[in-house]
């Protein structure tokens, strides 16, 4: 039954290859089309933005980064600004620095040329399979809260994915992270997090209350919790969300 299940997930989605390689595209194209899936193309960046400003049923890009006029990390910025879509991003670049740029941008996974048809598909099912788990407990992307580094929130199940995987954050943390996702952009002091949180008034143990819930929090949510790029630190001033 479960089989059946996935088979039936595979053949919904409508999906958006952008790459400026032809051959690259009719490549992946055929993989999808295996697996019953909708395919649609853009050759370049903007094409891909304008092809999902005009198509809202589409339900995963799969996106190159290197492309001329417009990168697959720039193309992202823009989409983030009117769809959360998921994205998987399609490289020849396999430097740290690259895959923190393209998970920043709002990608939610990262693949390396020349990759696999087995890995491909892996990777799609994956991504696949998160969009209808939101979709069987009826719940809107609109409400999805999608920060850098591939970490989406759903505010109603309280619910947190990194790349498509459910983390176990406490409830204690979920209220920590939502509400410095609510102040994203805004350092928010220790003081600020426990009365709003915790609502008491903060006392001289409260600042460790909240370190510690911190500490764990980030443990779960980080690359490298000794150097957070989600949850990040404004020395003086406080936690900050971008």
């Amino acid at each position: 039954m479960r089989a059946y299940q996935l088979c039936a997930e595979r053949k919904n989605m409508k999906i958006l290859i952008t790459d400026d390689e032809k051959e690259i595209r009719k490549i992946v194209r055929l993989l999808l089309e295996s697996r019953g899936h909708e395919v649609v193309e853009a050759a370049e960046g903007e094409e891909a933005v304008a092809v999902l400003m005009n198509n809202s049923d589409i339900d995963l890009c799969i996106m190159d980064i290197m492309m001329p006029r417009m990168t697959g990390i720039e193309a992202v910025n823009k989409i983030r600004n009117f769809s959360p879509v998921p994205v998987l991003f399609l490289t020849a670049k396999s430097m740290d620095a690259d895959k923190e740029a393209a998970y920043g941008s709002g990608g939610d996974d990262y693949l390396v040329k020349p990759f696999g048809a087995t890995e491909l598909l892996m990777k799609v099912d994956a991504l696949t399979r998160r969009y209808n788990h939101y979709k069987a407990k009826g719940d809107t992307m609109d409400n999805v809260i999608k920060l850098s580094f591939g970490v989406m929130i759903n505010p109603e199940t309280r619910e947190v994915f990194k790349h498509g995987e459910l983390l176990d954050i406490r409830d204690k943390e979920m209220d920590l992270l939502l509400y410095l996702a609510a102040n994203r952009g805004r350092a928010i002091g220790v003081e600020e997090l426990y009365a709003s949180v915790w609502g008491e008034m903060p006392l001289p143990s409260s600042s460790n209350t909240v370190t510690v819930h911190m500490l764990t929090l980030r443990r779960k949510l980080e690359d490298v919790p000794s150097s957070p790029k989600i949850v990040r630190t404004v020395w003086g001033k406080g936690y900050q969300i971008d």
